[in-house]
């Protein structure tokens, strides 16, 4: 097998943290070119994400407080995956905890890597149409400080270009939703 084609070796793996949503390992590897390295990854089951669009065109996003970056971020809605849960699901649920609606209709846009250079975090993204409002309001988890944004795909894409603050999942799922979006 050519150079560059094999995998490396793993010699040794080391759980550093457990949490309730990822883990975070150190491992040493041995390369196919011998050379010997410790490479660090956050393990994490997946998340699922949707592209809820209104009759009107509109898109469901949020403005959301994340920790990580100390301040808020517009995002599309999405959860991580439970144990043996189907993507789907999860999203089905996360869309209506968080925006208050159900769709009736769902097409899987892809999936994708969100950080590979240091998580096996994986995101299926699915286009959520045919949307119902529920009459209960949206059932936020207790920590969760969210906000229900409408826009147009013209107006969130002069978001990203005006540089408000809008994670990778939702630009990358907005480019594969694009195509479906009139």
């Amino acid at each position: 097998m050519p150079l560059g084609r094999e995998l490396p070796q793993l010699l040794r793996q080391r759980l550093f943290y457990k949490g309730r949503k990822f883990n975070f390992e150190v491992n040493r590897l041995r390369l196919p070119n011998k050379a010997e390295g410790e490479w660090e990854c956050i393990r994490h089951p997946g998340g699922a994400l949707a592209v809820p669009v209104t009759e009107d065109g509109k898109l469901i996003l949020l403005r959301q407080y994340r920790f990580a970056i100390q301040g808020r971020i517009i995002e599309f809605p999405a959860g991580t995956l439970e144990l043996n849960e189907d993507p789907l699901e999860t999203v089905q649920r996360e869309i209506q905890e968080e925006t208050g609606y159900r769709a009736n209709k769902w097409d899987k846009l892809g999936e994708f890597f969100l950080a590979p250079g240091y998580s096996d975090e994986i995101l299926y993204a699915f286009l959520a149409r045919d949307l119902e409002k529920l009459e209960t309001p949206p059932q936020k988890e207790e920590d969760e400080d969210i906000e229900i944004l409408y826009y147009t795909p013209e107006e969130l894409e002069k978001a990203f270009l005006d540089g408000e603050p809008v994670d990778a999942k939702t630009i990358s799922s907005f480019l594969l939703a694009r195509p479906y979006l009139v």
